[in-house]
């Protein structure tokens, strides 16, 4: 008899691409923070790109490689291993576009704002998404419903309601993971409102008990886990500190001084000279 352990678990083959999507999408992720990082900071070689004056935002190659690896995957149904290179590109490319998600959101350069931090939001609840997929969670699988299958689809549609609440009540992890775990959407869509969400502003009125009770469990300032990844991530870097500044420089008509050295000798002159020949006390 012979017995086989599997000390790594198997991803099937309608996964395997999901897991080359998903690394590429963090591994991108990652080395587009730590380049955009270098360049806001003054250091290494890299550069904003820029052509005819219009810079160039990385979100930009990345809907062009989405575009074309979609394209192609979609009329090609192409086999390994060029089914998974499209997969890395078009990970790579969904990485580049919600790095800036912030800014095609508000069509503003909010990079390294606070309102950039929704594109880092953005790309850590993907994330998640995908890795929930890699692991196979399915929340349309209604193969086996049978006879059930309305039943099965209203449940799933319900589902999805919860989900939607909770993410409107600021629970976004929690409404994501209740896409496929019901249970949590339910739990997410009973709790409190995060005071800053869209429920809270539309349904907690100004001194009601509610808001009250959710500015003392969310008060300004207080950073969960989450939170704390999501500033690490998005914090802007520091600049780089450049050498001493140089002294300043006063016109007086097509002469040029340096405020900062004046003759002790001759006080109220200009290098040694008072204007006209006469004396600088006027």
């Amino acid at each position: 008899m012979d017995i086989t352990i599997d000390l790594v678990p198997r991803i099937g083959e309608g996964r395997a691409l999901v897991a080359w999507l998903l690394a590429s999408f963090v591994v991108t992720f990652v080395v587009t923070r730590v380049i955009t990082r270098l360049i806001a900071s003054g250091r290494g070689p890299f550069r904003n790109t820029t052509i005819g004056g219009v810079h160039i935002h990385h979100q930009v190659y990345g809907i062009f490689m989405m575009i074309g690896a979609g394209t192609l995957m979609f009329t090609y149904r192409p086999d390994a291993p060029w089914a998974e290179i499209l997969a890395v590109v078009f990970g790579a490319g969904a990485s580049l576009t919600l790095d800036e998600f912030a800014l095609w959101l508000r069509l503003d350069d909010v990079y390294w704002a606070e309102e950039g931090r929704r594109s880092v939001d953005a790309v850590m609840m993907a994330a998640v998404v995908g890795g929930l997929l890699l692991v196979g969670s399915n929340p349309l699988n209604d193969a086996d419903a049978g006879d059930g299958a309305p039943l099965v689809a209203l449940n799933i549609a319900i589902n999805l309601v919860f989900a939607a609440l909770a993410i409107l009540k600021g629970r976004n992890i929690l409404g994501l993971l209740g896409v496929f775990i019901p249970v949590v959407a339910l739990v997410a869509t009973c709790r409190l409102a995060r005071p800053r969400s869209f429920w809270a502003r539309r349904r907690y009125k100004p001194g009601s008990r509610k808001l009250e009770r959710s500015l003392r469990r969310f008060p300004p300032g207080r950073l969960n886990r989450w939170d704390k990844v999501v500033d690490w991530l998005a914090r802007p870097p520091a600049p780089r500190p450049v050498g001493p500044a140089a002294p300043s420089v006063v016109e007086f008509g097509p002469a040029v001084a340096h405020v900062d050295a004046p003759d002790p000798a001759t006080p109220g002159t200009v290098d040694g000279a008072a204007p006209g020949g006469q004396s600088g006390k006027g």
